[in-house]
């Protein structure tokens, strides 16, 4: 008769895989009626956390143990329940808003459910994230709306919740306005709001329910309006890159309408490698709020992460250029932007939510701290092609011109 070896070498190292996961798994399911309390933990080590604490024991060496628990009362009155395997040797207890000592109690619980005495353990937190997040509150008035800004250096989640009077004069929670992140540097952007006095109350919570004090505050969102594109003009200085000469125009970029060749195009070639700047007058001193970019799009599908299209691109603006078209004091740096593709997906290859996103137009908002201006700077440091020439198909402006 003959063996087939190779079947014969897998059956054999069937057996003794089979063999190897009875012996690492090490069963704990429950066997007869052993009610043996199983032993404590020891060497217990405390490490006091913000919000929480971490503990770290020598776990006993008893075949009978299943796993190890932790219970615990909230500053609530709440009672909560940890638990870790038998092959950990640690446990964390969380949620806790304040820095008092907090009681906890470390049982080991056999496969019969069977618990050992409690090792009685003393925590005392750090402060809380839900605190520092609420201590780091700011709001700040802005074009049709508010910001609201904090930190949260641990990124726990946490909610910022924006309570404003209802028709009974009451003050309930309006989600849309509330912030929901467990991001490190918080930034909110609420608009939409007309330039009224809005009474709010804000206070921050934390996912286990804690919440923290109430306070008041009163928005005045700041005027803003388009300003009117009748009143632009072309304002070339040296250095300034020139235009293709297929018929493109500067002035294309305001003139509401899409498509070629009614957009504006810098050339590459006779523009030079550094980066392209067009300039123009808005005829009109204003407190810019954002500026509106709609880019050309190239090909069939459209692409619009394309070529010359803005990618990495400043704003500058000046009450005053020097006609020597130099960058100097007379100008002032109004925001550095980046346009960023939402699939992520290569060069070339837009998806449809690209185009969508596109389509509809980028916002791109003005330092609320920066002065009025009249005249603009635009600064391509970079197209999707990789050069430096660039390309606008639309252009908003909006701000206060008052």
């Amino acid at each position: 008769m003959k063996i087939d070896i190779k079947i014969l070498a897998t059956a054999i190292f069937l057996v003794v895989l089979m063999i190897s996961c009875d012996e690492a798994m090490e069963s704990r399911e429950p066997s007869g009626n052993d009610q043996s309390v199983p032993s404590a933990v020891s060497n217990v080590q405390v490490t006091n956390l913000p919000g929480k604490a971490l503990f770290t024991y020598s776990v006993p060496e008893d075949k009978n143990l299943l796993f190890i628990k932790a219970e615990y009362q909230l500053p609530s009155g709440k009672s909560r329940e940890v638990t870790a395997s038998f092959y950990k040797d640690s446990l964390l207890v969380e949620g806790f808003i304040d820095t008092l000592e907090h009681e906890v109690k470390i049982y080991s619980v056999s496969r019969n459910n069977v618990e050992s005495a409690p090792f009685v353990v003393t925590v005392k937190p750090l402060e809380a994230p839900v605190w520092k997040v609420f201590k780091s509150l700011e709001v700040q008035n802005t074009f049709g709306g508010f910001n609201v800004s904090a930190n949260n250096p641990d990124e726990e989640e946490v909610s910022i919740y924006i309570m404003k009077r209802n028709a009974f004069n009451q003050f309930d929670v309006d989600n849309r306005m509330s912030v929901f992140t467990s991001e490190d540097d918080i930034l909110a952007k609420i608009r939409g709001l007309d330039t009224l006095a809005y009474d709010f109350r804000i206070f921050v919570k934390d996912k286990w329910g804690n919440s923290t004090d109430t306070v008041a505050q009163v928005v005045e969102p700041i005027f803003e309006t388009q300003l009117d594109p009748v009143g632009f003009r072309a304002f070339v200085l040296p250095g300034d890159a020139p235009q293709v000469p297929n018929g493109a125009r500067l002035e294309y970029a305001w003139d509401n309408r899409l498509g070629w060749p009614w957009t504006s195009f810098t050339h590459q070639v006779n523009g030079g490698p550094e980066p392209h700047i067009i300039t123009f007058d808005m005829g009109v001193e204003a407190k810019l709020s954002r500026l509106w970019i709609r880019a050309y799009p190239e090909l069939n599908p459209q692409q619009f992460y394309f070529l010359t299209s803005l990618r990495k691109f400043e704003v500058w603006g000046s009450v005053s250029p020097n006609l020597s078209g130099a960058l100097d004091e007379s100008w002032t740096l109004l925001g550095s932007y980046e346009v960023e593709k939402p699939s992520g997906t290569s060069y070339g290859q837009d998806s449809a939510l690209d185009r969508e996103v596109a389509s509809a137009g980028w916002d791109f908002e003005v330092d609320l701290d920066a002065p009025k201006i009249r005249y603009i700077r635009i600064r391509c440091l970079e197209n999707w092609a990789g050069g430096t020439a660039q390309s606008i198909n639309e252009l908003r402006i909006y701000g206060d011109p008052r």
